[in-house]
């Protein structure tokens, strides 16, 4: 198969992150460490995800005329991130602001703002641009939802594979499931779709066939420290975690989902295109902000080498 690209549809921000030895109580303030200005975004973060892995890569989205404008626009250039379908409206960029304690734990805000004005027209526009170029693509939440279901039809009727990461979790309309492909929700996100309590792996199968049922071919389950569960109507299988000490946990599933996206879009096979996904997750843990922790293509094979050197010995 010939490797082709990968286009994102979704948000793009500045994030604002604050460190702190523990996030504050309700009415509580507490002193921080450090503060970071980053590029950050749930579309943002996988756009480079993808690009850091070696895919082509375009991002469909909005920023404003704004110092942060010109922030994210230069971090997303500076990563290979095509930005010929990035559009500049209004006056404001979309921010994020995120906490992290010592732990590595986070709570993020996510102020949409240029984001909400990313419309079904724009999306049409981009996917004609770079049909014959990309082989797959790459959805989230943080834009207008009605935008994101029509660029899972859109994209699906252009023989793009969709991949939906339900992020952050809300009501969608029954009609964009049977154009994913693959969904890629955490625990707390599959609960919140589907009802169903996700704490172990059992669990997780049941939310995971709540997916299939309503049409997508499959439902990739991220449950953390525990792996992840890939579900199709064909196979269910569990791919376990790699052991690494976490920082700070902020854009581990774009990385997740970005590095994934990548492999598909080279022609891998769905397992191995899972444990890069799973790897570059991984790492992404390990070093503190956004789009600053996403690894690269040769981190990915290093770590993905040591394992397997490990479980030969």
């Amino acid at each position: 198969m010939e490797p082709k690209g990968v286009v994102v549809v979704g948000s793009i921000s500045a994030d604002v992150t604050a460190f702190t030895r523990r996030l504050p109580r309700r009415g509580e303030t507490v002193l921080g460490d450090d503060v970071t200005l980053v590029l950050g975004g749930k579309g943002a973060n996988q756009a480079v995800a993808a690009a850091r892995a070696g895919a082509p890569t375009w991002l469909v989205g909005c920023i404003g005329t704004d110092p942060f404008g010109e922030i994210v626009s230069s971090a997303l250039r500076s990563h290979g991130v095509a930005l010929t379908e990035v559009r500049s409206v209004g006056d404001r960029t979309g921010v994020a602001h995120i906490r992290v304690d010592a732990s590595g734990e986070n709570d993020i805000v996510m102020t949409p703002l240029a984001n909400a004005d990313l419309s079904a027209e724009m999306v049409d526009e981009s996917i004609r641009a770079v049909r014959g170029k990309a082989s797959v693509l790459l959805l989230q939440l943080e834009i207008p939802a009605e935008v994101a279901c029509h660029a899972a039809e859109a994209g699906a009727r252009a023989g793009l594979t969709v991949v939906l990461d339900p992020a952050p979790a809300q009501p969608l309309s029954d009609r964009v499931w049977p154009h994913v492909a693959v969904v890629t929700p955490n625990e707390s996100e599959a609960a919140a779709l589907t009802g169903v309590e996700v704490v172990d792996v059992a669990s997780a199968e049941r939310a995971a066939a709540w997916f299939l049922d309503r049409g997508v071919r499959h439902a990739l389950i991220t449950l953390g420290s525990a792996g992840a569960l890939s579900v199709t109507p064909e196979r269910t299988r569990h791919f376990p975690a790699y052991p690494v000490t976490p920082v700070d946990t902020t854009a581990a599933g774009d990385a997740f989902t970005g590095s994934l996206g990548a492999a598909l879009a080279a022609g891998l096979d769905t397992a191995t295109a899972i444990r890069r996904g799973m790897a570059a997750g991984a790492l992404a843990t390990t070093l503190p902000g956004a789009s600053p922790s996403l690894p690269d293509r040769k981190a990915v094979d290093e770590l993905l080498d040591a394992v397997a050197e490990g479980a030969a010995r």
